[in-house]
């Protein structure tokens, strides 16, 4: 018991010292009156697991065509937009652009630890000629405040077993699997758009991992033409996936979920829906392989639970 309180202690040290760090400051321009024109050479000008302090990197408004590489050894540090709308990091890369596949064709690669985005936009606007990820995540203690990210299929591909990354306010907008991966991911307060019938999550969750992707207080909406949308299909057996206080469109199919055309998967995914509401919200004729949380079970699904120590992060910045 004394051991745990003194790891408790040390955590919540640590995370004040981390708060009390100073912090450098960079400017991006693409017109030239900042210290650099390109965030990616904003980002490489960044000490390699500087241990001086966070780093901010403040970006102006304009429209930025590069895609952006943040390496392992790029970490503490805050990207922040001047504003969302006009912030825009913006790159066309798609899986049938010779051969790429869908995992190089990502705007945005976070691959450092302990980043935060706030107050821009992460696109990837490539024709729908297959999948064009806007962000790809690959670290851990990842945070996300009032960003947009925009394409069509597989636009955040959010990986990595055991990573922990946090969006609030944000808006999120695809077609096919749109929000898909490995981690966990906690989406607070997001508005989360449909663009075509299809699928909005394909979690690939290990089998280990307790949580995977957790909505809470989110909308959903759908574009005029879509009138059968699913939460979500399992990427890999063990999908994890909760829908909780959310606002959901009566577009949302009457099943919920989709097994991805593997029945096996009904015996593994972990679905769950819990005070939602809406015309969608509906779960009288979901899928009996997905769980309806009790409100003990519910109220049981929290940020510090599913974060733990990363949760005291999330509460100072």
């Amino acid at each position: 018991m004394r051991l745990f309180f003194s790891t408790a202690l040390l955590l919540v040290l640590f995370s004040i010292s981390f708060a009390e760090t100073p912090v450098k400051h960079i400017t991006v321009d693409i017109n030239g009156t900042g210290n650099f024109t390109s965030l990616q050479e904003a980002i490489f000008s960044v000490r390699a697991f500087d241990p001086d302090g966070a780093t901010q990197i403040f970006v102006k408004n304009g429209v930025y065509r590069e895609k952006i590489v943040i390496p392992e050894w790029v970490c503490n540090v805050i990207i922040l937009g001047e504003s969302r709308e006009n912030t825009i990091i913006t790159h066309n890369d798609h899986a049938n652009i010779n051969k790429m596949g869908t995992f190089r064709t990502y705007t945005l690669q976070i691959r450092g630890n302990d980043i935060k985005l706030e107050n821009l936009t992460v696109e990837n606007n490539a024709e729908q000629l297959g999948q064009a990820v806007a962000l790809h995540t690959e670290g851990d203690r990842l945070i996300f405040k009032h960003c947009r990210f925009l394409g069509n299929q597989d636009t955040q591909y959010l990986a990595g077993e055991g990573n922990r990354l946090y969006f609030e306010n944000c808006y999120i907008e695809g077609t096919t699997d749109f929000i898909f991966g490995g981690a966990t991911a906690w989406f607070e307060k997001c508005d989360i758009y449909c663009k075509k019938n299809s699928y909005i999550t394909a979690a690939s969750t290990p089998e280990n991992i307790k949580y995977g992707f957790i909505f809470n207080q989110c909308k959903i909406s759908v574009a005029k033409e879509v009138n059968s949308m699913y939460l979500g299909r399992p990427w890999r057996a063990y999908a994890m996936t909760v829908f909780m206080n959310c606002e959901l469109p009566g577009e949302i199919n009457p099943a919920g979920w989709n097994n991805w055309r593997n029945p096996e998967n009904e015996k593994t995914a972990r679905y769950a829906e819990y005070n939602n509401s809406g015309k969608g919200s509906d779960t009288t004729q979901r899928v009996k392989w997905i769980k309806i949380l009790s409100k003990k079970e519910g109220r049981r699904i929290t940020l510090k639970r599913v974060f733990n120590d990363f949760y005291y992060n999330i509460q100072r910045l």
